[in-house]
């Protein structure tokens, strides 16, 4: 339109300078041709009317021949106009994509098609007249006006970009928006919008992206990552997941090598990780599934599930697989077994009676259980309460188990499978126990505290024959160190008296000379007595080095000459404890190791000692010897360990089992502790 509006406007001038120019030479030229001719003025007047006459003629001949293809173009083009103007309009009516326009001053919208009236909600005259802002949520409005801004300043650009508007019911509709300049008249610039529904397309792109976000958010608490690589050049892609478990910079996604990124722990590992990678790409297998340890963040081992599937594309061979960090996991495992193992012993040396129910069945018994109805755990398995509970108190306890409320806890008469019976003060809690709801009910003999004052008083019977037993054992160790200084100190030292009167009365110096030797002899050796017999007593080592000395020491001199082979395991201990726990100590340790040459027949024993956590010292002695039974145990030593462990506020447990060897745990606090 410019160009044509150009070239009109360049004829229009063209005609008329080119008939100003001819009526200036006919006028000129034809004037002067007159006058050469003619001399007469009437002839020459009439001439010159004539003259006007054809020139008038002529001209508007001429100009009617110049006029009329312009005209023609200008009426061909105000037709083709006006049909253009038809067909966008019926365009615009029929076009099912929302279409307005708009005045880019005032910002108003001057005319809508069908389409976005049905798409915004307001009807076409609502639309007319209304303002362009309306159409966007309040919150958009400064999105809004930096597009108005943009638009402005580029107002002969084509604009677009992706809106959000409001509809008439309050409803929000994403769309695609593109603007254009449609005409420019008198100043005022008229825009033509049009938008494309993308509603649909962008909730479906948002719930993709969340899918994928929630899908990644999943796998990254799986620690689960994805790879895919060939199978032949063992290079490909991994993602940020397994990267970050593997101490690889996340967020890489160039191709690159399996071994860069997939580091076994050990050579043997990564050997069995390429034979399977090799069946896989050889076709002896298509899946692969393993449990393998491999290098993570910090040089840490991390144990990863492999899932790999080899699969054909492209004429290519990819594995296409992923790897999960089963690390915690399988500690998770390996603890709950552990905790599994401990609640069984627990159950094992409970002394109460434990039994858990399934209706009225006994599916579970601890030994103590078993043992209170004199059976074995396996022959109380399927038992029918009614065939343990005596049948006076049976009703009465169905009662308890039934209601579940707290309360005043029965005490039943249980009956054996002898038929005798007795009675227990029971307590009850629902559980679970092999994926069913259950009842655990605990146990405990009314008859045990009469047995426990029976045997308090025979313990009481059996300390004071301990204690006779001790003081005879002191007087027979008084009596045995006052013979040794009487009979070996005592006639050693006269020994050396009558020495040294001979070599005061001999004359003869070599005489002399070889009875002080003689008497420097026996000197040493009394002295090497009275060493060994204070050792003894109370070892030099315990005050002047402290207790792993003397411990060390003690061991060592006790079992130099034995077949017991010793193992020892002496740790400094971060403070020195008192005295008296070190005396405490030194003494219980003495005693084991005797007890162990004296009544164990032992191959191998071994003594540890070590910090308890800054807050206790912990001594250990284990022997392979034939052991004993604790029930049975009535020996002095026993009695005596335990005492001095009380008595600085220590404990002291021995294990032992016929057959299986004894050890001996004992814990001691650093500072004596007063005990009751």
């Amino acid at each position: 339109m410019p160009l044509v509006e150009s070239k009109a406007r360049g004829l229009v001038w063209r005609i008329a300078l080119f008939y100003v120019l001819l009526g200036i030479c006919w006028i000129l030229f034809s004037d002067q041709l007159i006058a050469s001719l003619f001399a007469d003025v009437r002839t020459v007047t009439r001439l010159q009317s004539w003259k006007g006459v054809v020139y008038m003629v002529g001209t508007g001949l001429l100009l009617y021949l110049l006029l009329r293809p312009l005209v023609d173009r200008l009426l061909l083009a105000q037709q083709r106009l006006v049909n253009s103007e038809s067909r966008y309009r019926e365009m615009f009516e029929a076009s099912p994509s929302p279409m307005w326009t708009y005045d880019l001053e005032t910002m108003r919208i001057l005319d809508s098609n069908p389409a976005a009236s049905s798409f915004l909600g307001w009807s076409r005259g609502e639309l007319r007249g209304m303002e362009m802002h309306m159409l966007w949520p309040s919150e958009s409005r400064e999105y809004y006006d930096a597009g108005v801004a943009a638009i402005r300043a580029a107002p002969d650009q084509p604009y677009a970009r992706i809106e959000r508007l409001r509809t008439s019911d309050g409803s929000h509709r994403d769309v695609e928006m593109r603007s254009s300049e449609l005409v420019f008249v008198g100043g005022n610039r008229i825009r033509l919008i049009v938008t494309f529904d993308r509603t649909l397309e962008l909730q479906s792109q948002r719930s993709r992206e969340q899918a994928m976000a929630r899908l990644q958010e999943a796998q990254r608490l799986a620690r689960l990552g994805s790879f895919e690589i060939d199978s032949q050049t063992r290079r490909g892609h991994f993602s940020p997941i397994l990267q970050h478990l593997l101490g690889q910079a996340g967020g890489d996604d160039r191709a690159r090598a399996l071994q860069d990124v997939l580091v076994a722990a050990d050579p043997v590992n990564q050997a069995r990780l390429d034979q399977l990678l090799d069946e896989l790409a050889s076709g002896q297998a298509q899946k692969m599934d393993v449990l393998l340890p491999f290098i993570g963040t910090g040089g840490q081992e991390r144990l990863l599930r492999l899932r790999v599937q080899a699969v054909d594309e492209d004429r290519r061979r990819l594995l296409r697989g992923t790897a999960q960090d089963v690390t915690e996991e399988q500690q998770t495992r390996r603890l709950l077994g552990e905790r599994e193992q401990q609640f069984a012993e627990l159950m094992r040396i409970l002394p109460d009676g434990v039994m858990i129910l399934s209706g009225e069945h006994v599916i579970y018994a601890n030994p103590a259980c078993a043992g209170l109805f004199a059976r074995q755990s396996e022959r109380l398995l399927g038992e029918p309460l009614s065939a343990l509970v005596d049948a006076p108190d049976l009703v009465r306890l169905r009662e308890y188990l039934q209601s579940g409320a707290p309360g005043e806890e029965p005490s039943p008469c249980m009956r054996r499978e002898d038929g005798s019976t007795f009675r227990v003060a029971l307590s009850c809690s629902d559980a679970r126990y092999g994926g069913q709801q259950c009842k655990l009910l605990v146990m405990r003999d009314l008859s045990e505290p009469e047995r426990m004052r029976y045997d308090l008083a025979n313990s009481n019977q059996e300390l004071q024959a301990m204690g006779r037993q001790l003081f005879t054992a002191q007087e027979d160790e008084r009596r045995a160190i006052s013979r040794e200084l009487h009979d070996d100190i005592g006639q050693a030292i006269t020994a050396m008296k009558l020495s040294a009167h001979a070599a005061m009365g001999e004359a003869d110096a070599d005489r002399r000379q070889e009875d002080l030797h003689a008497l420097a002899e026996t000197a040493d050796t009394t002295l090497d007595k009275l060493r060994n017999l204070s050792m003894l007593l109370r070892p030099p080592q315990l005050d002047a080095l402290g207790l792993e000395a003397a411990l060390r020491w003690h061991a060592g001199t006790l079992m130099r000459n034995s077949p017991v082979h010793l193992e020892l395991d002496i740790q400094a201990l971060p403070q020195r404890p008192e005295r008296e726990v070190e005396q405490a100590c030194f003494r219980i340790a003495q005693e084991g190791l005797t007890n162990v040459l004296r009544h164990a027949r032992a191959r191998s024993v071994s003594l540890a000692l070590e910090d308890g956590e800054g807050t206790c010292l912990r001594l250990r002695i284990e022997d392979d010897g034939r052991g004993f039974e604790p029930a049975d145990a009535s020996g002095l030593g026993l009695v005596i360990m335990r005492e001095r462990a009380q008595s600085v506020g220590g404990q002291l447990r021995i294990d032992a089992l016929p057959g299986r060897g004894t050890r001996i745990h004992l814990q001691l606090p650093y500072a004596q502790q007063a005990t009751s």
